[in-house]
Order: C-alpha cells, then sequence, then structure tokens
C-alpha cells in the first residue's frame, strides 16, 4: 500500500489507484507528504495550499482532510496516512 504523487501531471495514485483530486487536496497532500511524519497545523496548511495568510482556516482544512481520505484512503474512518491530533493539527505517515 503506498501513495504516489506525480508533481508534473499534479495526478495522485493510492493503493494502486487513480484518486481524482482538486489542485488545493492534491497541494495538502502534497506538503504533508514532503514533510512525513511532522504535524502541521490547520493554520499552516492553509497558509502553504493558499499561499496567503490563514483566518478562521480550521474547518475549511478539516473538510478538505476529510475529502483527502476518503479518496486515498482504504478505510477513511481509520486512516492510515493522514492522522489528526485535536488542537495540534494533521501528519502524513510514511509507511
Amino acid at each position: 500500500m503506498s501513495i504516489l504523487l506525480d508533481d508534473k501531471t499534479k495526478s495522485v495514485c493510492a493503493n494502486g489507484r487513480n484518486a481524482h483530486l482538486t489542485p488545493h487536496e492534491y497541494g495538502i497532500l502534497a506538503y504533508l507528504m514532503s514533510h512525513p511524519n511532522r504535524t502541521f497545523t490547520a493554520e499552516e496548511i492553509y497558509r502553504n495550499a493558499w499561499n496567503e495568510e490563514p483566518y478562521e482556516c480550521r474547518p475549511i482544512i478539516s473538510v478538505h482532510i476529510r475529502h483527502i481520505r476518503e479518496k486515498i484512503e482504504i478505510n477513511p474512518s481509520q486512516p492510515m496516512y493522514l492522522d489528526s491530533f485535536w488542537g495540534k493539527g494533521y501528519r502524513y505517515n510514511q509507511h
């Protein structure tokens, strides 16, 4: 089981199947994957993916993370790749 990103085409292959991510979802996943096993706040993720200062972005990031999980995880309710840490942020787990 693995996730492969293609920066040239902005495509994602998750567990052997194509995952159709939006540009923001791709940006979030690429950012988290470029720093495996490191936890980032919603503000840090937003700042990187949108290239602007975050303002009340936690719900926005939460929704995007949920959508990414639905597209890349085998069981989104028990994520293997994207972890949430209440009050802290999100992390990509490298396997």
